[in-house]
């Protein structure tokens, strides 16, 4: 980042992209000489094991997850936390999900229509399903509201409906009332006696290079609250199997929707065979607790994830940066928090040293402690997040000495004034710029302290900027700036320490983007 002067920055103030100007440190707190314990030898360490080869990347649910995770335990059992996951563990367990398709087949006209190529689906949404002989209907744009009925006139029990995809327009391609939501026309299609909807999708052409992407989910949470209501299986074809499937070129279709009254078509298929199956996969947060004293009933989490991206077409993705640099942060602040309780400077209220899974695959491992938590979300005090703080982001080159805040101000007009406070012992350039609620990156709702925010808990979001090796086989241990990540990790200590043993819990007086 460039360096701005303070004319600079009185010129940007009105904006949250302005860097704090670093001061020299002043003279040392009670923290000064434990936070002075958290050195680049040590998470250097550290992270050559946690980001190493034997780790395999880390995937949740994946043998290199399992073996971070006793690693953390480990880590955590030496500094002497107490375990704090469930039944006096040190982990907090939780089964995902993942559907992986079996068969995907259509045919009609003789023809054997290919999953991938001639038609797709959403596996998470589609329930098994094996039809014989069933009719298929054209039923246009399928909208049915008070001001269209694409079901006028046409009998679509127990048949399959064919639907063009988008939305009616009008002479001059203006749509003639609002987008609906493709349920919708489930919905339509389902209470009409449909078993199944065919949309035509010019997406088809492109699912190829999904490659096996295609026939499995990710993985997810198997908690969805089953209804009454009825939603066909849908399945995304190509103009061309719509062709196949109806005997009238589809182009002759399409533009017959253009008139009051579309063209009447309909087909058969011989045989529909969606087959999938979903494995169940085991995952884990870790977390260890040092009991505060008269404050021991709130709590102060400090967290960062410890899952990766695994290996990738043969490649170990170490993730030394995202979110190594984290997770050894969390288990040197562990250390030198318990280096401070032995020395009777113990901390106040609770901290909750906690690493998660499932930040790669959609903030799974976080999403399931707040979905579920252990200590009283009503008593948690406030979430300081650590997802990758050892690399250096091009914009920074030359101005080394900075790290991202995102998030301190957002529900709290306590955070950043305790921030900037700590900041003063180690006199980092605090860049707010991803802070920024226009900021098109939205880091904001990206990591795992998000799903703390999501229960009204304040939070920090400690992060150096994306580079290079961002999410690629690139990002190793010997490309993290020892130095910094140590520094970073330092304000993150000072500022805990402050949550952990002011007399006031931090305020929840805002409600900011």
């Amino acid at each position: 980042m460039k360096k701005f002067t303070f004319i600079a920055c009185l010129l940007a103030s009105g904006t949250v992209a302005c860097a704090q100007m670093a001061k020299p440190p002043v003279k040392p707190v009670a923290a000064t000489p434990f936070a002075k314990g958290i050195t680049a030898a040590d998470l250097k360490k550290h992270l050559y094991i946690v980001a190493g080869d034997d780790m395999e990347g880390r995937e949740t649910g994946k043998p290199g997850q399992y073996k971070a995770a006793k690693y953390i335990s480990e880590q955590f059992k030496r500094v002497g936390l107490q375990p704090a996951g469930v039944d006096g563990s040190w982990e907090q367990p939780f089964s995902l999900f993942q559907d992986t398709l079996v068969t995907g087949k259509i045919v009609a006209n003789g023809r054997t229509l290919e999953f991938g190529k001639d038609f797709y689906t959403g596996l998470r949404e589609n329930k098994n399903q094996t039809l014989a002989q069933t009719g298929v209907v054209f039923a246009g744009y399928g909208i049915s509201n008070e001001q269209m009925n694409s079901y006028d006139g046409l009998d679509v029990t127990d048949k399959i409906v064919l639907l063009a995809e988008g939305e009616p327009v009008d002479a001059d391609g203006k749509p003639l009332f609002p987008k609906g939501q493709l349920k919708d026309k489930l919905r339509a299609a389902g209470g009409k006696g449909a078993k199944a909807v065919f949309i035509v999708s010019s997406n088809v052409s492109q699912i190829g290079r999904a490659g096996s992407r295609i026939r499995k989910t990710g993985l997810y949470f198997n908690d969805e609250i089953t209804t009454m209501e009825y939603i066909p299986n849908s399945y995304f074809i190509s103009s061309d199997m719509a062709t196949t499937l109806l005997s009238t070129p589809y182009k002759e279709l399409q533009e017959s929707l253009k008139k009051p009254k579309p063209t009447p078509a309909s087909g058969q298929i011989t045989e529909l065979v969606f087959e999938k199956e979903a494995v169940e996969t085991k995952s884990s947060n870790v977390l260890g607790m040092l009991p505060g004293t008269d404050k021991k009933d709130e709590y102060l989490f400090i967290t960062a994830h410890y899952d990766h991206i695994g290996v990738i077409n043969g490649k170990i993705h170490n993730g030394a940066d995202d979110d190594g640099s984290g997770t050894v942060s969390v288990i040197a602040m562990a250390e030198a928090f318990m280096k401070a309780k032995k020395a009777g400077k113990g901390p106040r209220r609770t901290i909750i040293f906690m690493t998660v899974a499932g930040e790669e695959k959609g903030l799974l491992g976080s999403r399931y402690y707040t979905d579920h938590p252990i200590y009283p979300l009503g008593n948690t005090v406030a979430d300081l997040n650590i997802d990758m703080i050892g690399r250096i982001d091009p914009e920074h080159a030359k101005d080394t000495n900075y790290v991202y805040i995102i998030g301190d101000d957002k529900l709290s007009s306590d955070l950043r004034p305790i921030s900037e406070k700590a900041n003063l012992q180690t006199g980092l350039k605090l860049d707010y710029k991803y802070n920024d609620p226009n900021d098109p990156n939205r880091f904001y709702y990206r990591s795992d302290h998000y799903m703390f925010a999501q229960k009204k808990i304040p939070i920090i979001f400690y992060f150096n900027g994306v580079h290079a090796d961002y999410h690629g086989a690139g990002d190793t241990p010997d490309k993290i700036h020892y130095p910094m990540l140590a520094k970073r990790a330092q304000l993150v200590f000072y500022t805990a320490w402050e949550v952990a043993n002011r007399a006031d819990r931090i305020k929840v007086d805002r409600n900011e983007k």
